[in-house]
């Protein structure tokens, strides 16, 4: 038996549970030559899916209505008949929602669960990690002394951001939902200061207070106000670095802001947006550093993980109240 979850409706706003739909299938997989039958660990759920379940322009091509839904998965080999791959490996990979599936093995890369736990792979070990890595050091070039500040700071991709940074030498800030992130920020990933934007009325004063000597790189998650009081205490020459703008992808409307362009010519700063894949040559780097650092434990993580495919879904949705702490993962 087989389940499969597929997008059912592009949502409207905030995406709800109608817009998915689970099929079950009884009949056996076949693999042919070349192919391998895997079958689902780990799910990972990340903001960047609701952009593909719209079917505006991106950087990717939009889910096909009544089709499954992709994202990272880890996947253990149940049978083979492709040589790179055997019987009980695990592989990484973009792969469908689905409890199990044939692949002729493009695209999936071979995991070690002894070297690091599997689900590290769709974490720190994975696009989330090397996002962190790559974004911050291409773009936000950081020097030794400089201030960082990451919103999102206790998700996936900011919580590493604030890691590196701290190794690089720089003080961190990190922006953050609630007391317990803030917490964990500065006790867990060595932060030097965190700001909760739910309780902080005066968030740009917050900034300034934290950052006396004003903020050289801004790594943006969330856009929306929250990026717009950095924009008041940025120096010149800064840095601002553009992963993601969780707060306005169910935004049904335009959304009002700040105008960018007077804070970037009066400090000559930059603002690029970026995905991974951009420095897909740099891999190798970011992965002998990401590997290096977490087994000198200067890195850590955390994740959320949620149990069980039916859950695929809600796990994703819980995302935009910010309910994850790091990485958002659904064990099979």
């Amino acid at each position: 038996m087989t389940k499969t979850i597929l997008l059912k409706n592009r949502p409207k706003g905030r995406p709800t549970t109608s817009d998915f739909e689970f099929v079950t299938e009884d009949k056996d997989l076949k693999i042919g030559d070349g192919e391998l039958l895997l079958e689902t660990t780990y799910v990972s759920v990340d903001p960047y899916l609701r952009g593909r379940m719209s079917d505006a322009k991106s950087y990717v091509p939009p889910f096909e209505l009544n089709k499954p839904i992709q994202s990272g998965v880890i996947a253990k080999v149940i049978a083979s008949k492709n040589s790179k791959f055997k019987e009980g490996d695990f592989v990484s990979g973009m792969l469908d929602w689905k409890t199990k599936q044939v692949s002729n093995g493009e695209g999936l890369l071979k995991v070690d669960g002894n070297k690091a736990p599997l689900s590290a792979y769709l974490g720190i070990l994975g696009m989330t990690g090397m996002t962190a890595y790559l974004g911050l050091n291409e773009i936000g070039k950081p020097k030794a002394g400089e201030t960082l500040v990451v919103s999102g700071a206790a998700g996936a991709v900011g919580s590493v951001v604030g890691q590196i940074g701290k190794i690089l030498g720089l003080r961190v800030i990190g922006v953050a939902g609630t007391d317990e992130k803030i917490e964990m920020l500065k006790s867990k990933f060595g932060f030097d200061a965190g700001i909760n934007y739910n309780t902080t009325k005066d968030i740009k004063g917050a900034i300034a207070e934290a950052a006396p000597n004003g903020v050289d790189i801004y790594f943006d998650n969330v856009g929306g106000p929250i990026s717009d009081a950095v924009l008041f205490n940025i120096n010149k020459f800064a840095r601002i670095v553009i992963c993601g703008a969780i707060s306005v992808y169910n935004e049904t409307e335009l959304p009002k802001s700040v105008s960018v362009q007077p804070f970037l010519v009066k400090n000559s700063a930059l603002m690029q947006g970026f995905i991974v894949s951009n420095y897909s040559d740099k891999f190798p780097e970011a992965m002998k550093h990401l590997s290096g650092w977490l087994s000198e434990e200067k890195l850590t993580y955390s994740e959320t993980i949620v149990d069980g495919f039916d859950n695929i879904p809600n796990a994703f949705i819980d995302l935009f109240d910010g309910k994850n702490k790091g990485k958002m993962i659904v064990k099979i």
